[in-house]
């Protein structure tokens, strides 16, 4: 009877996983198909049209590399590039903060619950509103002017926040500092709070303080989590486009971003060919970016980890 039931039950097995990949195939069918129009060929078609002079209804023929070269030879393609600096510098600094709100707020501080609020509440704020709640809050004699003059500096003294270009960028960095620190603050707590507990309690027989628990169990255990907050960071300020455009007036007195130079080639310009190729390059230095920090936690972040895993393993060997 068993002999006989074999082949049946074989076939029956191969029926169901026939089953199993014609229902795969049925759900993946429609979100592959989206994914393949709305990304992959609308990609494949601003790489073709990077290497074209074209506009929206004209295209003026086949350039090559041209776009590209205009791009690396023009002073104000290669100064909006470097903009990036001031929001990677903000980044640092977002990370930072957020970090330090995150250990402390996770190290059993009374009314922690309220300040958490306090902090991520910006982030839930669309971006566009928080660019004319600052632009109103740095324009000449208003919120930030009025309280420097109230804790004792003279209005002359003070910079135009928006014009001055010694400051404005660093005016337009903190907006995103404000903004993205509750964010990137939830996402380490979430972190900190996965850490082992014992880990704590074996640094603290062995004579460890707060500092020294931060660097061998906080830092060494979220350091996937802060990799990734760092990627984000880092690519978004690549392609800052909100503080520039709306605190900054569309990137007035030398505050247009790449990222904005490339929606003024586009839709002021009406140069389509350009604008394709400045978003190549963009693309581009995002992904060496990206690329540079992965190579930067694999190798410069390996002795932290082994750090913490030796540490791990005290723990679990001493409780």
């Amino acid at each position: 009877m068993s002999t006989a039931a074999s082949p049946l039950l074989r076939r029956r097995n191969k029926k169901i996983n026939w089953q199993k990949v014609a229902l795969i195939v049925t759900f993946s069918a429609v979100p592959l198909f989206l994914l393949i129009l709305f990304t992959y060929v609308p990609f494949a078609k601003m790489l073709k049209f990077s290497f074209y002079n074209m506009s929206y209804t004209k295209n003026k023929g086949y350039v090559g590399f041209d776009n590209y070269l205009k791009i690396f030879s023009k002073e104000e393609y290669v100064q909006a590039m470097l903009l990036s600096l001031y929001y990677m510098a903000g980044a640092v600094v977002q990370l930072s903060l957020a970090l330090f709100f995150a250990t402390l707020l996770t190290s059993g501080l009374k009314g922690s619950g309220i300040f958490k609020g306090i902090i991520f509440f910006p982030f839930l704020v669309n971006g566009i509103a928080i660019g004319y709640i600052f632009k109103f809050f740095y324009t000449r004699g208003f919120v930030l002017d009025t309280v420097l003059q109230a804790i004792g500096f003279p209005l002359e003294s003070l910079p135009y926040w928006l014009r001055d270009k010694a400051v404005n960028n660093w005016s337009l960095v903190f907006t995103s500092v404000w903004k993205y620190c509750g964010q990137n603050m939830v996402l380490f707590i979430g972190a900190i709070a996965s850490i082992d507990p014992t880990l704590y309690e074996a640094a603290t027989i062995d004579g460890a303080n707060k500092w020294q628990q931060f660097k061998a169990i906080i830092l060494p255990g979220i350091k996937t989590v802060f990799m990734l907050n760092l990627i984000l960071s880092i690519t978004g300020s690549l392609s800052a486009f909100e503080p520039a455009y709306v605190v900054g007036s569309m990137g007035a007195n030398g505050t247009a971003t790449f990222f904005i130079k490339i929606h003024q080639m586009a839709h002021v310009n009406q140069k389509v060919g350009m604008a394709c190729a400045m978003a190549m390059v963009l693309m581009v230095l995002i992904l060496i970016f990206t690329a540079a920090q992965r190579l930067f936690f694999r190798y410069v972040m390996k002795d932290s980890e082994n750090t913490f895993n030796g540490k791990a393993n005290q723990a679990k060997a001493l409780w």
